[in-house]
């Protein structure tokens, strides 16, 4: 059970650019830093190397399980892939449910308050909530870009008007450019570990 349910995850979030370094403490707590201050310390992100897929730390790996759940029944009510739902959330929040950009965006998948809104979430920090209407609203982005997963993350990071701005494309803003290639590569390594398993 848990070896599917455990493939989680790298802990980083869109705005990070830095190495993420991890370890476990001997009570067990999992601790991250982009700064390694001793040995115990293991890179788990390499952000140099945008190019390849995320390597994922076995000391993280069951970080995500008490969302696993919320995840997997969120998914198939939007009919959305649980590892794309999953991928969004581990670059969105490192699943810190209370998690609050600069730019008011909130929870594990950093919903904006409007766009909470309109997806009948009415308590953002609440992880069921937050999952079920992320989960929508990648149901209809990937509806309206045709299961273009660049443009789905772009416009999800970036929004829609954006995206139509720059005439269907990726917008050229620096976090857009870096947020789109890191889920899909969170999101690929899921994929692959999902098909070792």
């Amino acid at each position: 059970m848990c070896k599917r349910a455990c493939l989680i995850l790298l802990l980083f979030t869109a705005s990070a650019e830095a190495d993420i370094f991890a370890y476990v403490d001997a009570g067990g707590v999992t601790h991250f830093s982009n700064v390694p201050v001793d040995q115990r310390f293991e890179i788990v992100l390499d952000a140099s190397k945008d190019d390849k897929l995320p390597a994922i730390h076995p000391a993280i790996l069951s970080l995500s399980i008490r969302y696993d759940s919320m995840i997997r029944s969120a998914a198939e009510h939007a009919n959305v892939d649980p590892e794309l739902l999953r991928a969004v959330i581990v670059v969105e929040s490192g699943f810190d449910a209370k998690a609050v950009s600069v730019a008011g965006a909130q929870g594990l998948m950093q919903l904006m308050p409007a766009t909470a809104r309109s997806y009948g979430v009415n308590d953002v920090f609440d992880p069921q909530q937050n999952i079920q209407g992320g989960a929508l609203y990648l149901r209809d982005l990937i509806k309206r870009y045709d299961q273009d997963y660049e443009l789905v993350l772009a416009a999800y990071n970036a929004g829609e008007s954006a995206v139509a701005k720059y005439g269907g494309k990726i917008p050229p803003y620096a976090e857009t450019r870096r947020y789109v290639p890191k889920v899909l590569g969170v999101y690929n390594r899921l994929l692959q570990m999902t098909d070792a398993g």
